[in-house]
């Protein structure tokens, strides 16, 4: 009898016949790990937890789900749990608290006999209560530290996270603005790349620079600061090396974290922080392969697989690999991407979880432009090319690689207190041999007037970040509060060697009108300068969540952070960065919030004379309103935002003694603005998440930083059909910015303002779902070919943003 669909007395089995041992042999190049033997877990010991991956959903799906998992018989009629929901289950739980948390809200409860557990109806008296501690084993949730896992949810809003403070809080509990992107969300919109993501965030803009480059901007400032599984790895946007190709093949969500992170971070810009978390290894076999194609020989193909090891569950892998070959609306150019990623967790124990991975990924073009289109004539008009044209040479490329290797352990201390530490090493290179008709200004009647940039340019990072803190609750004045006690320590080596001066290498181009990419590729000799340069920062910081009444939490904390880089003469020690942060709840669906931090970064930038700027230091208010719905399937916020900074890079238009863009120390910049958003679950079927922002940055009353559009709006949602349509998914958006403007030169040396119109761009969707194994998709981005640009304003140049694209995936799961 079909257990879904059968109003009868269900029974499942204590234990079920184990399946056929799975093989599983996946080789990592990049971390030589091996994933054998994949088989069912044995019936769950009384009292011991257990590790469990159930997705969100119907609520009688997962208990069958948890039930088979955990190997325990459980009674219930099928018909009474008809249209409840669950938001499913991820971590470690012994059975009777798994039990628990599925059916919170729900109006059920579980009870015991000798031949099993059953469903009962709530008590009147006992609403939702949690099981008692003293006959339940203590929950231990071991995978839980970075927050709640967004893969299965089928959701388009977070579970708990963990970016702002270390402290595990929901949405609604975190004083500050945060967007998340999660799988459900990538999956649907095809969102596979970095920039995709961004693109979907709300009050995120990018600005293209070239075809390997582009730029993230939130709340007016470029965000420098990246994450990985909470662990802070900086990025530098003029040498980029991986960080705006990732893809997202291997993340189960993506954070941002608006406004100033240096309780986490140390150092940083005060716009936003990206933090990209890793795919977890399930419990249950499982995986999928997934096939491709779209417009301009668009290939995709993708494989993940992973589950239990061994026949105890207590070693749990998972492997992803991912091929593109992406060409593109630009003439002779094309990408080819690799990516690998291995993970392995193992339970040292039932307190102590240990977690190996390592992920590789390789970008290799081929036609790279560098900059972009000149954005004025000879004739100081607008130079208007076509989308589809490519100044680099057709030798020009700018290949870029990441090779990671992360451990964490974590271990679950007395009294609920949890100790972890992580460990991250990462390498970020590029070998950009690079050539590009941009330099001058092309004459509309003959095609003279340009030549071409060319330079050579090896180089790579390698960072070793370092991270341990204890968190658990303690007791004060009878209310019971959480505290966060952590340290950090961070390196980073740069080493680049850059070749530009080629005596009797002829840079004319004859006709730029009529450029096809044909240059001779330089003979580039020994490098004409080198860097090799070591920043070293570490820090010890420390948050506390005081639960002053059931309604109202203090959230205090702070981070003393001490930073070197003697090449570029950078030494600050004792550096403070405070936090602070308040939510009161209103009732059970509303909450308000203020908090407040420091902003503390060293900077690179030189003035005119090569002197390097001072730190930028500053601080970030923020108050708001959240609110969450149907148990935090639904969340919704807005935001009031103010910043205040001293010492920031403004351009000058000059150049420092090495050649490179010179800036000035301004004080008192001034950022206000507010941010509206909605993400998750309307009904069932329904998932939906939007948002409006609105920034401007201001020195001495003057616009700065006005890159940044003031004003944007993104609204994207998919629903699932019912009746004789059930299996397809529609869905569609669309992104709107305000118009943003930066200064360009003009062939007499002389600076005009040049303004970026404002646009909107149509995305759309549909999905099918044929079996319950194949389904597929298809895409089309810029539905109506708006066309649209953005500015590099350090040279001038402007890109064209991508036509409309069409894309169509197969995807089989097992």
């Amino acid at each position: 009898m079909d257990f879904m669909h059968s109003p009868q007395l269900r029974a499942l089995p204590f234990s079920r016949k184990p399946l056929p041992a799975l093989a599983l042999a996946v080789h990592l190049a990049c971390a030589g790990l091996i994933v054998a033997g994949i088989q069912p877990a044995q019936a769950q010991q009384a009292g011991s937890t257990a590790s469990y991956t159930i997705p969100a959903g119907s609520l009688a799906e997962a208990l069958s789900l948890f039930a088979q998992q955990s190997g325990t018989p459980l009674s219930f009629e099928a018909d009474r749990l008809q249209g409840l929901q669950t938001r499913g289950l991820q971590g470690n739980y012994s059975v009777e608290r798994g039990y628990y948390v599925l059916l919170q809200g729900s109006g059920f409860r579980i009870g015991k006999t000798p031949a099993g557990y059953v469903l009962l109806p709530a008590a009147s008296n006992a609403g939702d209560a949690a099981p008692d501690d003293s006959v339940l084993p203590q929950v231990t949730v071991m995978a839980n530290q970075l927050g709640e896992i967004s893969e299965g949810t089928g959701s388009y809003t977070a579970g708990a996270i963990a970016t702002a403070t270390r402290l595990v809080l929901t949405p609604r509990e975190t004083p500050q603005s945060v967007s998340v992107i999660t799988r459900q969300k990538m999956d649907d919109f095809n969102l596979t790349s970095i920039d995709s993501v961004m693109a979907h965030t709300p009050g995120i803009s990018i600005v293209t620079w070239d075809s390997e480059r582009t730029e993230y901007y939130s709340r007016g400032f470029a965000i420098q600061n990246f994450q990985y599984d909470g662990i802070p790895m900086q990025r530098d946007s003029a040498y980029s090396a991986g960080n705006t190709l990732s893809d997202m093949a291997i993340y189960d969500r993506v954070e941002v974290l608006k406004g100033a992170t240096g309780l986490l971070t140390g150092s940083g810009d005060p716009g936003a922080t990206i933090n990209l978390v890793r795919k977890k290894p399930t419990r249950q076999f499982q995986g999928h392969v997934a096939v491709g194609a779209g417009s301009w020989d668009n290939y995709r193909t993708e494989v993940d697989v992973g589950g239990a090891v061994n026949e105890s569950g207590s070693l749990r892998a998972r492997a992803v690999a991912t091929y593109q070959d992406r060409h593109s609306h630009l003439d002779r150019y094309q990408r080819d991407t690799t990516v690998f990623y291995g993970i392995l967790e193992a339970d040292l124990g039932p307190r102590t979880l240990l977690t190996l991975g390592a992920d590789y990924q390789n970008n290799k073009p081929r036609g790279s432009t560098w900059g972009g289109i000149p954005i004025h004539d000879s004739n100081g008009n607008f130079n208007d090319m076509p989308r589809s044209f490519n100044n680099g040479a057709n030798w020009s490329h700018w290949e870029q690689y990441t090779r990671t290797a992360f451990a964490t352990l974590e271990h679950q201390l007395e009294n609920g207190w949890v100790a972890k530490m992580q460990l991250n090493h990462q390498i970020n290179g590029y070998d950009a041999n690079l050539g590009a008709a941009a330099a001058g200004y092309p004459n509309p009647a003959n095609g003279t007037g340009t030549e071409l940039w060319v330079g050579q340019y090896i180089g790579r990072t390698t960072s070793d970040a370092a991270d341990v803190y204890v968190s658990g609750p303690f007791s004060l004045v009878g209310r019971e509060h959480e505290l966060v006690i952590g340290g950090s320590f961070a390196k980073r080596r740069w080493k680049n060697d850059g070749y530009w001066n080629l005596p009797g290498y002829d840079f004319t181009v004859p006709d730029y009108y009529q450029w096809q990419g044909n240059a001779p590729e330089p003979a580039w000799g020994a490098p004409d300068y080198s860097n090799n340069e070591t920043t070293r920062e570490h820090g010890l910081y420390t948050t506390a969540r005081w639960n002053l009444r059931d309604d109202l939490k203090l959230i205090t904390g702070g981070r003393w952070s001490s930073y070197r880089n003697r090449d570029q003469e950078l030494d600050e020690s004792g550096v403070f960065v405070p936090y602070l942060g308040v939510v009161y709840d209103l009732d059970q669906n509303y909450s308000v919030y203020a908090s407040y931090t420091g902003i503390f970064k060293p900077q690179s930038a030189q003035d005119e004379q090569g002197r390097t700027l001072d730190p930028l230091e500053g601080k970030n208010r923020e108050i708001g309103l959240k609110a969450a719905f149907l148990d935090g399937r639904l969340n919704a916020s807005a935001a009031y935002f103010d910043l205040v900074q001293d010492n920031f890079a403004l351009a000058t238009g000059g150049v420092t003694p090495r050649g490179t863009p010179a800036f000035r120390a301004a004080q008192g910049v001034k950022t206000r603005g507010y941010e509206l958003e909605i993400s998750g679950q309307l009904s069932p079927a329904w998932q939906v998440q939007a948002g409006y922002t609105h920034s401007v940055s201001r020195q001495q009353g003057e616009r700065v930083t006005t890159l940044n559009p003031a004003n944007q709006f993104s609204f994207f949602t998919s629903y699932k059909l019912q009746g004789q349509w059930q299996g397809l998914t529609l869905g569609g958006g669309a992104r709107w910015q305000d118009k943003s403007w930066s200064m360009a030169y003009l062939p007499d040396n002389s600076s005009v303002k040049h303004v970026t119109p404002s646009y909107w761009l149509l995305d759309a969707m549909a999905s099918y779902q044929f079996s319950d194994n194949l389904s597929g998709s298809v895409n089309v981005n810029n539905l109506l070919d708006k066309k649209y640009h953005t500015v590099f304003d350090w040279y001038s140049t402007y890109t064209w943003g991508e036509p409309r694209s069409v894309m169509l995936n197969l995807k089989y799961t097992f």
